[in-house]
């Protein structure tokens, strides 16, 4: 399974609350969409820190890497690319393979 672990970094002239609320409630409907999502997490920093590298971090999991590309190949995918772009000063993408360690 691949997991996709993106960091996110609000726009300079967004507020934590208002990345908060659009991370944890107006984006994650757009990318619930993503043909082929196994798996999708938000979390978003509890405390504002304008040098922090990165406000929130999202998760997805895909089956596998065509399963990615075939998600954000679609116009879901093109909306919730878009929509992240709008709200974010850039996202940094990390293709994992996750092992849990403890649980």
């Amino acid at each position: 399974m691949l997991k996709v672990i993106s960091l996110l970094k609000r726009k300079e002239d967004m507020s934590l609350d208002d990345f908060r609320k659009w991370a944890m409630e107006e984006h994650p409907p757009l990318g619930k969409k993503l043909p082929g999502l196994r798996h999708y997490r938000m979390s978003v920093a509890v405390k504002d820190n304008p040098d922090a590298p990165a406000d929130a971090v999202s998760e997805f999991w895909f089956d596998d890497e065509a399963a990615r590309v075939a998600a954000f190949s679609t116009p879901e995918g093109a909306a919730a690319a878009a929509d992240a772009a709008a709200h974010c000063s850039f996202r940094i993408h990390l293709f994992t393979e996750e092992k849990v360690i403890l649980e």
